[in-house]
């Protein structure tokens, strides 16, 4: 049985992310598949999810609602979970098969290249598999200065790769960004839309715009911004459209 999950908490995103994760999940497995979300209200939420309570984790306020707070589904015990678990933001598009993430280098924590730090060894947690359990230390050397290593890090994907050292790369063609990846250069990116590499399987939407604003067309600014409304401009894509509703 192969084991997925996703965290949802706070305001930002609603039930209706996780529900069409799950619907994307189940048309891009074909091996038996089990869907978990951890969350702080699972009101809305797809009855065959398995809603569980988010993990205890000793957070300073100020980064309570921040993706530190992913750090912990790597303690251990973790429900009853068990084995190599794939876990994925809710930001994101799945357009390929997933089997393939559980046949690959088993056993191993396997992690996006970030895309705004290539070569510089840093993995991107939108998509990971860790196995559980196996590197249970990462959550514990955090709790016990949470303050401490949030200072010296400042991102928990940064502190992920600085803890363990044999983290792995998902092979390149299978995750992109939308923002960084496809998304043509401006001004391109005004008349032509972001194209799909046949390869890939995950499309990550990191910071903005999200999934549903590249349905309506828009890149949201602040206001305070005004001005860059001038370069972020784009173009809907169909594949966008097709695997997001």
């Amino acid at each position: 049985m192969q084991t997925i999950i996703c965290m949802k908490w706070g305001k930002r995103y609603g039930p209706d992310f996780v529900n069409r994760l799950y619907s994307s999940i189940i048309r891009h497995t074909k091996k038996p598949t089990k869907f978990y979300c951890f969350t702080d209200d699972n009101i809305g939420i797809n009855e065959h999810i398995s809603c569980k309570k988010l993990p205890k984790i000793n957070l300073p306020k100020n980064i309570s609602f921040t993706p530190w707070r992913k750090l912990s589904v790597w303690q251990y015990p973790l429900e009853e979970l068990e084995g190599d678990v794939l876990f994925l933001d809710l930001d994101l598009i799945i357009t390929g098969n997933l089997d393939r993430f559980f046949d690959y280098k088993p056993g191993n924590y396997c992690v996006i290249e970030n895309w705004t730090q290539l070569g510089q060894n840093i993995g991107n947690t939108s998509c990971f598999r860790f196995p559980i359990g196996k590197y249970s230390s990462v959550f514990k050397k955090f709790q016990k200065d949470p303050t401490k290593i949030w200072k010296l890090h400042h991102i928990e994907q940064i502190y992920l790769s600085h803890e363990i050292k044999n983290q792995i790369f998902w092979p390149n063609e299978w995750c992109k960004s939308f923002k960084h990846d496809l998304l043509p250069k401006w001004p391109m990116r005004i008349w032509r839309p972001a194209i799909l590499p046949s390869e890939t399987s995950i499309v990550a939407f990191t910071g903005k715009p999200d999934p549903d604003d590249v349905i309506k067309g828009i890149w949201p600014v602040k206001k305070s911004k005004f001005y860059k409304k001038i370069y972020k401009q784009l173009k809907t894509p169909k594949w966008v459209v097709e695997n997001w509703l």
